[in-house]
């Protein structure tokens, strides 16, 4: 079939597409004849409905899905023979004036793009690096042991600091009207961990067992109670109780109780030096493939097919309206969410990966089995029967094409990194894993 492509603008085109009356009737009628051998009609035996009857209830429904699949596969078969990369679904119009014996219709499309892109020689690229310092494994230490302490009663005359666990009850008033999770009895808190305000906590430090004490608190205005977001409020609070923690030495005694078989400092130490690198390994991985992708982006000349980042717009709408469905939030499907919101974020993913598919494709980045096996390997190392992970991760074709997508993204990261000009900085722990302050 001889199909000419008419180019509209930048990647959009047009085909038209002729198709026989005669093969579409004779498809019509094929349908029509399988149909009545298992129609049901009233006043009729199954299959013995005549074929009048179910043409006139069925012949237009049947001729829509025959027109439809047929200009469908003429589609496919033209852009096959025209060697086009089609870029989401066309829009299929029939034309008013069709030749004799034949109907024709206009398919309009997009096409991929060419993606170029620059000399990556010239690509500028901070790459940043990380240590697991004696500073981060001590820290490691004091979060296990806080998460493993225990609690005594203080004395009476023990005033509450940091550290402590108070039960208190408390009750708050809004222009002397209390207000929803303003009242509680029996409620307990750490000093010093954030659980509560900054007022609320300072107003507890230095109290004694039995003691009340009023004391005004303002809502910040991003509080999550919306009711009394920027106001303030009158709180009476009364301690009930006063507990001082007692965190588990740093001892074989500890190092046993977390798995370390043994029961060495040392052994406990190196295994959270172990898994600290680990973690370490791929936040440096994930920020220094940002990098790497924000360079490639910049170097790369491309038309972005409408079509494309529509259907991206439309998959990040959805994951929005899920996340809006999950927190509980009433009609979230239904919610006047614009797509402009998302299309920025949803050019770039498109851009991305259209410049990282001809990256891929011009110079052999496929991931190859051993490196997805080795991938797979590393991240099933974390657990406690990594052989077990691994057989997960085997099982399932949509996981591995996560995992194959991640490989191919390190590969072309890789590659990059081979090519750009590198600026190196070095980064602490606490800033890597976001524990700044």
């Amino acid at each position: 079939m001889a199909v000419t492509v008419e180019t509209l603008e930048k990647l959009e085109r047009k085909m038209t597409l002729t198709l026989p009356v005669n093969v579409i009737q004779s498809e019509v009628d094929s349908r029509l004849k399988k149909l009545a051998r298992t129609v049901k009609m009233d006043g009729f035996r199954p299959g013995k409905v005549p074929m009048n009857v179910v043409a006139q209830r069925y012949g237009y429904s049947v001729h829509y899905e025959v027109m439809n699949d047929k200009v469908g596969e003429a589609f496919a078969t033209a852009a096959n023979e025209a060697k086009l990369r089609v870029a989401g679904q066309p829009r299929i119009t029939e034309k008013e004036q069709s030749g004799e014996g034949e109907l024709a219709f206009d398919a309009v499309f997009e096409v991929y793009p060419e993606v170029r892109i620059g000399d990556l020689t010239t690509a500028e690229v901070e790459k940043i690096t990380a240590e697991v310092s004696d500073a981060a494994i001590d820290k490691t230490i004091d979060i296990l042991r806080k998460q493993r302490r225990t609690f005594a009663q203080r004395a009476m005359d023990a005033a509450a600091q940091e550290g402590d666990r108070v039960t208190v009850d408390f009750e708050g008033k809004i222009d002397g009207e209390t207000f929803s999770g303003g009242k509680a009895e029996d409620f307990q808190f750490l000093v010093g961990e954030g659980q509560m305000l900054k007022e609320f906590e300072q107003a507890v430090r230095g109290m004694k067992s039995g003691e009340s004490k009023t004391f005004p608190l303002a809502f910040p205005d991003d509080y999550h109670g919306k009711d009394v977001a920027g106001k303030t409020a009158d709180f009476m609070v009364t301690i009930k109780k006063i507990e001082a923690a007692h965190l588990p030495e740093v001892n074989e005694a500890l190092a046993k109780s977390l798995g370390i078989e043994d029961g060495t400092v040392e052994a406990l130490r190196a295994d959270i030096r172990k898994n600290l690198e680990r973690e370490v390994k791929f936040r440096l991985l994930a920020r220094n493939k940002q990098a790497v992708m924000d360079a490639l982006v910049a170097k790369a000349e491309l038309d972005l097919p409408k079509a494309s980042v529509q259907s991206e717009v439309e998959r990040l709408l959805e994951g929005a309206r899920a996340e809006l469905k999950q927190r509980g939030i009433k009609d979230a499907e239904k919610a006047p969410i614009p797509d402009d919101v998302f299309r920025p974020q949803a050019e770039r993913r498109v851009r991305l990966g259209l410049v990282v598919a001809e990256l891929v494709r011009a110079n052999e980045l496929h991931a190859k089995p051993e490196q997805l096996k080795a991938h797979v390997e590393e991240l099933a190392a974390s657990y406690e029967k990594p052989a077990e992970v691994v057989r997960w991760y085997l099982s399932d074709n949509r996981r591995m094409a996560e995992v194959e997508a991640v490989v191919i993204e390190n590969n072309v990261t890789d590659f990059v990194l081979a090519k750009a000009k590198i600026s190196e900085k070095t980064v602490s722990f606490d800033e890597l894993m976001g524990q700044q302050g």
